[in-house]
């Protein structure tokens, strides 16, 4: 019988239910590799009582959103299946029950089954071969080496997938997956943990395994004596970078001496990692980034991996920095002061996860079960740990955290990695990189570690406090609102969601929108330029140390019509936030050449690595199609960057938080007004007003993005060379909304993509067996945040498939929608996407950020005139509106009216291929222009290798409410 664990009730809708099995994929068979993985798509599929993808639907008709890698799980060491419940109504918990007893023993292997599935399989296997992918199993083969864990990943062979039959995939699931071998775990907010043991008896109480247990025999992976090294080159890769691996056996951790060296571990990775980031910020640093961490690979070994990405040609300069600063600190240990802020840290962190300790997700407590089993790790409780990390830390000196620097040894169980687009290094380089900081170290000739003075205070000089020139209460959502003497507008909401969470976020009208195109590349990189320089009075480098032990965190946003700072603290550290925004107004940022140069050596870099990257021509060939190719949305270029005037950039970014009078600042969490209400005055009211008014815009007079929608079919092609054949397709539909019902059009728009979504996943995936998942993104946020003008937009489906598939699937896709458009959806995909929406909007009341969000929103919406009551109340009236109204009839209507009618009439289509070799390209031409001239255009694009940096993710630019 599988082992049953529960814990008792915690705030939480949902609860995690989980069954996981030990199945290591060194069980597979040279004809097996993958069969793991196979079964576990299988699942979804059918089981003895559910057939026809009825778990699928089920877990939709609940709010639990099915997806990639969402539900499931399979690792080199084990297989996760993962339901989130809702818990208000228990017949939906014993269901869910219900399904996971049904995949520990009856899960349906049939010949049609697995056909069905293998394009999904197939799709997600093609999916992990691109860059990132192969420099993982790549590296996963080098640390594995000798051991048979090297030649087993999860996803298995295209051979496997192509060709295994029904027989082996059933013969493996019958002889590994065995109860004896499985845990359910079940986190939540249950009534009774005692029903919840029954529910579980009942259902699994009656299950047995085919065969008897099979014992799960160990698989070592040797050590060597030597390092190993390896050049690897990746056409692809987003640029050059250094790994360094030291493996070692993963040890137990069951008494409290192994906790305290894992307290002891934990310090010495952030002391060096704090010590990496001073020397990435640096005048000339050897790297852009460097970071180390522990690793648990497989069960008997763990490592210590450091990582690095520099500048191409110089992979050798970045190694010999990160093995000289392991070398620093064999020969000199860390200072007093370095020990004291990463223990200041770790105290921090324990003391808010034991302030949060009764409103914990349930995902953490589910994590802590899942090591128990794994694992044999006890579950002590946050407030044994606590307790046991405040009795232990400080005692543990700065000499014994050094010691665990021999650790990460680069004598023997090592693998020394350089990646590279292009050959630079030979492994002989890298050899003799790490000898000679060897020889360095053996002569103790490497000098210790140069500390900087750190500043006191964060403010220097305290600022005299402002007023309250008018008080409003908004009783209905609990919050007030301030207009401070200096004109700031303060908004803030008292919650008790989390006890150690306060978040902060304000914004101005007028963003990068209102520059001309002369200015705008310089302006667009204020904020990456200033960044690096500090934004805060301080370097970067010194702020890291001067807010040690605290937990506050502030970071600024340029958009096209608004800049925004926010920050996330704990309610003991308000101050400290508060303060860090007031030096953000407080402070002119002026370039230093040498600091400047280093920005825009990496924003070249990164134009050059997209450069080499499928995925930025096609989407560089995505925007422009469906955009147009305004400056505002073309991609930036090596020419554009050689144009930036670093000091027009940072007098740009300072003048965008200069004005107070110009920012609305809505704060929430767990904050005591009476507190609060003084910082506020003092830090925000404090901010002085400018004597004449810097960027100050209405919201109405603001310039909108230059934009055009297309009005007609394009259907195009982009190849590119690859090493592997991926591709990628995105089908798009130009929205316009009309002024007047607006904000409900805003909800039927959210609610029409995710029934696109649903239907995409029901046709192209569970019908098809072509795709692996499917998205629905919509994008709103390029029109100005007019009160009266309509909205333009437009709503895109995107898929990776097969890339002989393509055609079929885009067809596919547009024949489900215009049925949509006749038929409308059935009364069953309605009730699911109301259920998804509904769980979503109930764990959100719960959430901080969600309340920081829907604050800020009825501040901006078109709707709000001066009272945030009223505007909030018109909101929720009209998702309520909308959810009342959605019928399938409804719907249908609306998909007519917000979509093209009927959608085969006006669309994008965008697909990236793989660059076919010559003569089969020009025999390809030929037919396609004979077929449809409107492939000439496809054609011509084919010898343009364009591929930029964008300067806004797609994702970031949010629907106007």
């Amino acid at each position: 019988m599988a082992s049953l664990t529960t814990f008792d009730p915690i705030q939480n809708l949902k609860c995690a239910l989980l069954l996981l099995s030990l199945l290591k994929l060194v069980l597979e068979e040279e004809d097996e590799r993958g069969v793991a993985h196979i079964v576990e798509h299988l699942a979804f599929n059918a089981t003895t009582k559910y057939t026809n993808h009825d778990i699928v639907k089920f877990l939709e008709s609940i709010g639990a959103e099915f997806g990639a890698c969402q539900n499931a799980m399979t690792s080199a060491d084990d297989t996760v299946y993962e339901l989130f419940v809702p818990v208000d109504k228990p017949e939906l918990l014993s269901e869910a029950i219900s399904v996971l007893a049904e995949f520990s023993t009856e899960i349906r292997v049939s010949a049609e089954d697995l056909e069905k599935e293998r394009g999904a399989v197939m799709e997600e296997y093609r999916g992990s071969r691109n860059a990132n992918g192969r420099m993982q199993d790549s590296h996963w083969a080098l640390m594995m080496g000798g051991s048979k864990y090297a030649e087993r990943l999860p996803i298995g062979t295209e051979k496997v997938i192509r060709t295994v039959s029904a027989a082996t995939v059933k013969q493996f699931y019958k002889k590994w997956y065995h109860l004896q071998h499985m845990a359910l775990i079940a986190v939540g907010d249950f009534p009774s943990t005692e029903s919840v043991v029954e529910l579980i008896r009942m259902h699994f109480g009656q299950k047995s395994s085919a065969l008897e247990p099979v014992n799960l025999p160990h698989f070592p992976v040797p050590s060597h004596d030597e390092p190993r090294f390896s050049c690897f080159i990746e056409s692809e890769a987003a640029g050059s970078a250094v790994m360094i691996s030291c493996k070692m056996p993963a040890r137990q951790l069951k008494t409290i001496k192994d906790y305290r060296d894992l307290l002891v571990e934990s310090m010495f990775l952030q002391a060096l990692n704090q010590r990496l980031f001073k020397v990435s910020r640096r005048r000339d640093p050897p790297f852009y980034s460097c970071s180390a961490a522990a690793d648990d690979l497989v069960s008997p070994i763990k490592a210590y991996i450091m990582t690095s990405s520099c500048k191409e040609s110089g992979t050798i300069e970045a190694l010999e920095a990160m093995v000289m600063e392991l070398a620093r600190i064999h020969l000199h240990g860390f200072s007093d002061r370095e020990i004291s802020i990463v223990r200041a840290l770790l105290l921090s962190e324990i003391e808010s996860a034991y302030l949060e300790r009764d409103q914990i997700q349930s995902t953490s407590l589910r994590d802590e079960y899942v090591q128990h089993f794994l694992c044999n790790e006890p579950v002590v409780g946050i407030e044994f740990e606590a307790q046991l990390q405040k009795t232990l830390l400080p005692s543990i000196s700065a000499t014994e955290v050094a010691t665990f620097a021999q650790k990460f040894c680069t004598t023997s169980n090592c693998v020394i990695k350089a990646i590279e687009p292009q050959a630079t290094v030979t492994l002989d380089e890298l050899k003799n990189a790490v000898s000679k900081v060897t020889c360095l170290e053996e002569g103790r000739r490497i000098p210790a570690w140069d500390e900087e003075q750190i500043p006191e205070d964060i403010v220097a000089i305290e600022p005299n406090s402002g007023s309250i020139d008018q008080l409003q209460e908004y009783s209905d959502i609990k919050a007030t609102e301030l207009i401070l003497s200096n004109g700031m507008r303060v908004c803030y909401k008292c919650t008790d969601f989390l006890d150690d969470q306060v978040l902060i976020s304000g914004y101005s009208y007028g963003g990068l929108s209102e520059l001309s195109e002369t200015d705008y590349f310089s302006c667009s990189m204020g904020s990456t330029i200033a960044g690096e320089i500090g934004i805060f009075g301080h370097k970067p480098s010194l702020l890291m140390d001067m807010l040690a032990g605290k937990r506050a965190e502030v970071g600024t946003k340029l958009g096209p019509y608004m800049r925004t700072f926010s920050a996330d603290c704990s309610p003991t550290d308000l101050e400290t936030a508060l303060q860090l925004v007031y030096q953000l107004f407080m402070t002119n940022v002026e370039p230093i050449e040498e600091e400047a140069r280093k920005v825009m050596e990496m924003a070249e870099e990164a134009v050059r690595a997209q450069e080499r990257d499928p995925y930025t021509a096609f989407a560089n060939r995505v925007r422009e199609i469906n955009y147009g190719n305004s400056y505002f949305f073309r991609p930036i270029r090596i020419s554009d960057l050689k144009k930036v005037d670093a000091f027009k950039a940072c007098k740009y970014f300072s003048n965008c938080f200069k004005d107070p009078s110009t920012f609305t600042v809505v704060i929430v969490g767990n904050i005591d007004p009476a507190i609060a209400s003084p910082l506020i005055l003092q830090y925000l009211g404090g901010i002085p007003k400018p004597p004449t008014p810097i960027l100050q815009f209405n919201r109405d007079d603001l310039k909108g993005l230059p934009f055009t929608l297309p009005d007609k079919i394009i259907r195009e092609i982009v190849r590119r060379p690859m090493v592997e054949a991926q591709c990628s397709v995105q089908l798009c539909f130009p929205v316009e909304l009309k002024n007047g019902a607006m904000i409900e059009e805003i909800h039927f728009v959210g609610f029409l993509s995710k029934l696109l979504e649903t239907k995409m996943m029901q046709v192209l995936r569970f019908k098809h067996g072509q795709i692996y998942s499917a998205g629905v993104s919509v994008f709103l946020g390029g029109n100005k945040p007019s009160r009266t003008g309509d909205v333009r937009g437009d709503i895109s489906i995107n898929f990776s498939c097969d890339p002989s598939m393509s055609s079929t699937l885009v067809d596919l896709a547009l024949d489900e929608i215009l049925h949509l458009q006749k038929e409308g959806p059935t009364d069953e995909d309605i009730s699911s996407i109301l259920e998804i929406e509904q769980r979503a909007h109930e764990n959100g009341l719960q959430e901080n950020y969600y309340w920081l969000d829907r604050i800020l929103r009825s501040y901006q919406s078109r709707v709000y005139s001066g009272d945030l009551g009223s505007s909030f109340q018109i909101q929720d009236e009209a998702r309520v509106k909308v959810r009342a109204s959605l019928t399938p009839t409804a719907t249908k209507s609306a998909l007519q009216r917000i979509l093209p009618l009927p959608c085969s009439k006006k669309y994008t289509v965008v697909i990236l291929m793989p660059q076919a070799k010559r003569c089969k390209l020009l025999n390809s031409c030929f037919w396609e222009t004979f077929q449809n001239t409107k492939v000439l255009i496809g054609i011509a694009g084919l010898t343009i290798l364009t591929v930029t940096l964008w300067r806004y993710s797609r994702s970031s630019i949010n629907p106007e409410k």
